[in-house]
């Protein structure tokens, strides 16, 4: 089973002077329809005007994998320096048994990011914070794993990161990311009861004979296996979670 949502569909709500535009029921919009999906319990699109503040807090038990689209984002974590990343960075915010407040600030430009969250299947860890750059020479066209919760994951786990390992989660999840030349494409396998959400950051891809645009989304259940296909360069993220 394939649901698609397109860009324009995604709802929207209200952080303080922060707009986001949400997949999932998020902070003041609860509609029915915009139920969690499984172990993933937002994704959330977000711009920042140059040098403005988007925060939330107090949060727990759930991991906050925030991705750099555009522009550059400071993210600051009680507890935490503060760390700044350049676009496809990715900062990780494992609230654990507790965070009293999450802040990210763009640069002195427009900031765009997305926000993953996802439930720990972990309980009473202590907060943490992991950051990577971009790792562009990295990129082989593949799905290359950003965010995981497997061990097998991280074979060199504990050693001084310098080969794009992933944040470590504490949640039974994966995030990944695909740079997709045009007429290639990319296919990822994963274990029954899990959820896929595809979601397409630039270009235009298809999958099987679902023609997705950037924004646009497609979740996968009861389904192993995914293979995406760009139709002009394309640059998508992809989410495996377990189905609650």
């Amino acid at each position: 089973m394939i649901d698609v949502k397109l860009a324009n569909t995604w709802d929207v709500a209200q952080v303080g002077p922060v707009t986001v535009r949400c997949h999932f029921a998020f902070a003041d919009v609860c509609h029915a329809g915009l139920k969690q999906g499984g172990h993933l319990r937002a994704l959330n699109a977000v711009q920042l005007a140059a040098k403005q503040t988007y925060e939330l807090g107090p949060e727990a038990a759930v991991d906050i994998v925030t991705w750099v689209h555009s522009g550059s984002l400071t993210a600051q974590m009680n507890g935490f320096d503060a760390q700044t990343l350049a676009p496809q960075g990715l900062h990780l915010a494992s609230t654990g048994s507790g965070c009293s407040r999450i802040i990210w600030q763009s640069g002195t430009e427009r900031a765009a990011f997305y926000q993953i969250w996802l439930l720990a299947d972990v309980a009473g860890t202590m907060p943490e914070q992991e950051t990577r750059p971009a790792q562009l020479a990295l990129e082989d066209g593949g799905f290359r794993i950003l965010a995981s919760g497997f061990p097998e994951d991280d074979p060199e786990e504990g050693a001084e990161i310098e080969d794009g390992a992933p944040v470590t989660l504490c949640a039974r999840a994966r995030v990944l990311h695909a740079i997709l030349p045009e007429g290639e494409g990319a296919a990822y396998c994963t274990t029954p009861q899990r959820m896929l959400l595809l979601l397409v950051v630039e270009g235009v891809v298809t999958l099987g004979q679902i023609m997705l645009h950037a924004g646009d989304t497609a979740t996968l259940r009861e389904q192993t296996d995914l293979t995406v296909i760009a139709q002009s360069t394309a640059t998508v993220l992809l989410i495996d979670v377990a189905e609650l």
